[in-house]
């Protein structure tokens, strides 16, 4: 295997590489401190005096297929509920083509912005996209990036009294039979794994207890893990309280989802004692400061939760309430909302929001060889330059990134292999893409 040393960082998120790294085949071999070299020989040599060196951000929680409907007039200035009951009708006209585009751009964008393990969670799972799980695999091989795909789901529709269209919901033996096929082709347990799949039934009020009961009985059985939305909105607290006599953690408990594999996206509505429960069984939570702030859902209680023990990860959600899917700024987002949901300057620095970004995200993923840049781990790097007008002027280069806006990288290494190389993704046409998915968003208008 070649060795490649990454020498003399600009700064690196790393004690002890100020020197930079090792890196051998696919893993980091080991790092070198200020004015060091590599105990060992080195074939090629990249000089990052230019660069900042973090370990690759690890997005945790999206919907690609939404990257079709964004900033779209009728579905904007609304909260939640409303914004989906406009939505719905919308994404059931998607089609395989459509679905390829969508993901195929959401993988792309979010690696340009520094992203080397990119989650999915795609409940679009209906007549014509039988094969959503098979496509977004697919998509995430063809480009080289790291990827959690999750067998998301709906079985409760309009004739139920839910808000999804009856024909975008499944039943629930074939959500069941479909998650484990998918799980039995591509899910990858080992270190290193390239393509994890994780079981996603979508949120308490498009779902039921069976389904979610059996489906932790498949993620204990194919050691997966497990993924909802949870504790969004007061709306979804008011549902859980009306229809099910108890609060969304009850819920979570009482369909055997309290439980280490579990992470949940936004965990805005939870109380102190709801925290300290999640802590106390191991469920992550993945943030979304930018979806929280324009639904206007509320602020996380992530420091709460980290002092709980709840793993907190970093999710851009999906780009019609994102509209955009960018971790670098996710990054940035997260460190103002946090601020100005504590009342804080001080609580939330740009280490603790990177850390979210990394070592957070990859907790919540239950890895252990992704999220830092250490000896053993996985080589999964993000690389960026501080050579815009924004970043003149900075004293403490990996404060920039975040307070300055750093928003793309000029460098990307996922296992070992430079996956973007001066902003671009070689070989990757751009302008084709945007040209291909615009023209697919015209039509699922």
């Amino acid at each position: 295997m070649s060795r490649t040393w990454i020498r003399s960082p600009l700064a690196i998120l790393a004690d002890g590489a100020e020197g930079g790294l090792v890196v051998e085949g696919s893993r980091i071999a080991e790092l070198v401190p200020s004015g060091g070299t590599p105990a060992g020989p080195v074939d090629t040599v990249f000089d990052a005096s230019r660069h900042v060196v973090l370990p690759g951000l690890i997005n945790t929680h999206h919907h690609f297929f939404q990257t079709l409907s964004r900033a779209r007039a009728g579905a904007r200035d609304m909260e939640l509920f409303p914004w989906l009951v406009k939505n719905y009708p919308i994404w059931g006209k998607l089609d395989r083509d459509m679905f390829r585009l969508a993901a195929r751009l959401a993988f792309a964008e979010l690696m340009l912005s520094g992203c080397t393990t990119a989650m999915d969670h795609n409940y679009m799972v209906f007549g014509g996209l039988e094969d959503a799980t098979d496509i977004e695999v697919d998509e995430a091989r063809a480009l080289g990036i790291r990827a959690v795909v999750t067998r998301g789901s709906l079985s409760q529709s309009q004739k139920d009294g839910r808000v999804p269209p009856d024909h975008v919901v499944q039943d629930e033996d074939t959500i069941l039979a479909d998650s484990e096929r998918v799980l039995g082709r591509y899910h990858d347990c080992s270190n290193g794994a390239m393509i994890q799949i994780a079981l996603a039934p979508c949120a308490p009020f498009v779902v039921s207890h069976r389904l979610m009961r059996e489906t932790a009985a498949l993620a204990e059985a194919h050691d997966c893990r497990l993924h909802t939305h949870l504790g969004e909105t007061r709306d979804e607290e008011a549902f859980c309280l009306e229809t099910f006599g108890y609060r969304p953690v009850d819920w979570l408990e009482d369909c055997h989802w309290l439980q280490p594999r579990v992470w949940l996206a936004h965990g805005i509505h939870f109380s102190t004692d709801e925290c300290r429960r999640l802590g106390r069984h191991g469920v992550g939570v993945c943030h979304c400061p930018t979806s929280n702030a324009v639904l206007a859902s509320g602020f996380c209680p992530t420091l709460e939760l980290e002092a709980a023990g709840a793993p907190v990860g970093l999710g851009v959600d999906g780009s019609a309430s994102n509209d955009a899917s960018n971790m670098m700024e996710e990054v940035r987002h997260a460190l103002m909302v946090n601020r100005l949901g504590t009342l804080s300057a001080d609580r939330v620095t740009h280490r603790d929001v990177l850390r979210w970004a990394t070592e957070g995200s990859a907790r919540c993923l239950g890895r252990s060889d992704i999220g830092r840049i250490a000896p053993g781990l996985q080589a999964d790097l993000a690389l960026f330059t501080l050579d815009e007008l924004r970043f003149s002027g900075a004293h403490d280069p990996l404060a920039a990134l975040v307070h300055c806006g750093a928003s793309r990288a000029d460098r990307v290494m996922v296992a070992g292999v430079w996956r973007v190389i001066d902003g671009a993704i070689p070989g990757f046409d751009t302008a084709a893409l945007i040209a291909e998915h615009s023209a697919a968003a015209r039509r699922l208008a």
